[in-house]
């Protein structure tokens, strides 16, 4: 077993499946912090194999238009970020896949995100820090300075972030879900992210 295969699983409680399905939200992109919607079509896929997406900690997260079980249907992160001086550090935050026909989960602790590299790490349930996502268009993005006048404060965003699954995370994910093999694909597409860092960071 590999370091991205050593994932910890168990059990998630009620309240957090009713966060996870609560209705209709939206995540304002261009507050201070990273929104990480995934692809159109996922969540739901995802939902009809029994699996669904929360955030906890500092982490919170909200269903994209009527439904996420719509064939569209997309779930959005706010993920608050806590260091941005060298690297975009999202500390106390943590993105959850539970499956509730097996009762497993897996959980991406403290995502660490280095635009420069193009990479986002994370700790994988208690086990250690590894590339989960690579941003696949990491050198194309351009940052965008936006000043509020009545605040005197600044945020600069890199918008569109392509996240895909690194080598070997997404068979590691299906596996500690307990998924038919191949549900996910390393290397896939897996969300999109915009990150706003404010000027005070």
């Amino acid at each position: 077993m590999n370091r991205a295969q050593k994932i910890v699983v168990g059990s998630w409680g009620v309240a957090a499946l009713t966060l996870a399905l609560a209705g209709p939200a939206h995540a304002d992109a261009s507050k201070p912090g990273t929104h990480i919607k995934t692809i159109a079509g996922l969540a739901s896929s995802l939902e009809s194999a029994g699996v669904v997406l929360y955030g906890k900690g500092g982490a919170t997260s909200a269903v994209m238009g009527d439904s996420i079980a719509s064939s569209n249907g997309q779930l959005v992160y706010h993920v608050p970020i806590t260091n941005s001086k060298n690297l975009v550090k999202h500390a106390g935050s943590t993105l959850v896949m539970f499956n509730t026909t097996t009762g497993k989960q897996v959980e991406l602790r403290n995502p660490l995100i280095n635009l420069s590299a193009g990479t986002v790490r994370a700790a994988v349930g208690a086990g250690p820090v590894t590339t989960v996502f690579t941003i696949t268009n990491a050198k194309t993005l351009k940052p965008v300075v936006k000043k509020d006048a009545s605040t005197g404060t600044s945020t600069t965003m890199y918008e569109g972030a392509e996240l895909s699954w690194a080598p070997g995370i997404a068979a590691a994910v299906v596996n500690g879900l307990g998924l038919p093999a191949g549900s996910l694909v390393d290397g896939s597409q897996f969300a999109t992210a915009t990150v706003t860092i404010p000027s005070a960071s």
